[in-house]
């Protein structure tokens, strides 16, 4: 069974004359890492908004494990571009919003479970930190952490590492790549860099058109665990390539 599926789902914003996603049907595996690629303003992060709920589509249906998404609760994870951490709430504080949402857990219960997830992306001892304490690809990394908490198995991560700087941004690659392999999650994962998509993904899929009818599906020939010196492989190479080109027939000089 698909962990997401999309049946014929279009969604009209209110300031267009036409449905920016139309009559989309698509399905997702568990335990798959997919990139989407596509010009900005394409329609990319709509998808995500009607998988998370913050848009209602205009007819289909989204459902997530078979069943649809109105009236689940915590089916999915969502990490933005930016961090969205709330600058003064401590880090610890910040990570306990979505165990508070689920009500479940004792403030004991929760303490353990916030500093098991620190520890499990690195940051073991930032829990009474604000912040503006640290860098920008330990911020991303907590904003992980609090995604993670949400206990999904569905993560939708949206541009996560776009506002970090080279170096950072190909670590925390690498890192997320670590993560994913070890919690064994399903990952989409929207990127405008056409590498990180190629480095990332089990396979790319790419918006080729606006309205967005379909995604086309493009496998990567590289096994897991990756390094960036796969990138170098000649089939890799001619892949980027290709999905450069896929995107540049888009852009409209």
């Amino acid at each position: 069974m698909s962990i997401l599926s999309f049946d014929n789902v279009s969604y009209q914003y209110p300031s267009e004359d036409f449905d920016i996603i139309d009559r989309l049907s698509l399905s997702v595996e568990p335990g798959s890492f997919h990139c989407i690629i596509g010009i900005s303003g394409c329609g990319k992060s709509t998808i995500f908004r009607m998988t998370n709920g913050l848009l209602q589509p205009k007819t289909g249906n989204i459902c997530v494990n078979g069943n649809p998404i109105t009236g689940q609760n915590h089916y999915c994870g969502y990490m933005p571009q930016k961090d969205m951490l709330f600058p003064w709430k401590t880090i610890g504080e910040n990570l306990a919003l979505p165990l508070e949402i689920q009500r479940k857990y004792s403030k004991a219960e929760q303490r353990e479970l916030i500093d098991a997830a620190l520890a499990d992306v690195g940051l073991d001892g930032c829990r009474d930190k604000r912040p503006d304490e640290l860098s920008g690809g330990m911020r991303q990394r907590a904003a992980f952490a609090r995604t993670m908490l949400t206990g999904s198995d569905l993560l939708l991560l949206d541009e996560p590492f776009s506002a970090l700087d080279f170096l950072t941004r190909i670590s925390m690659q690498e890192w997320l790549l670590d993560q994913w392999q070890r919690h064994k999650k399903t990952i989409l994962f929207i990127t405008h860099d056409v590498e990180e998509a190629v480095f990332l993904s089990s396979s790319v899929l790419v918006v080729e058109e606006t309205p967005i009818h379909s995604l086309r599906e493009i496998p990567v020939p590289m096994k897991y665990p990756r390094t960036r010196q796969d990138l170098t492989r000649p089939e890799i190479v001619e892949l980027r390539e290709q999905l450069v080109d896929m995107l540049r027939k888009q852009v409209v000089v």
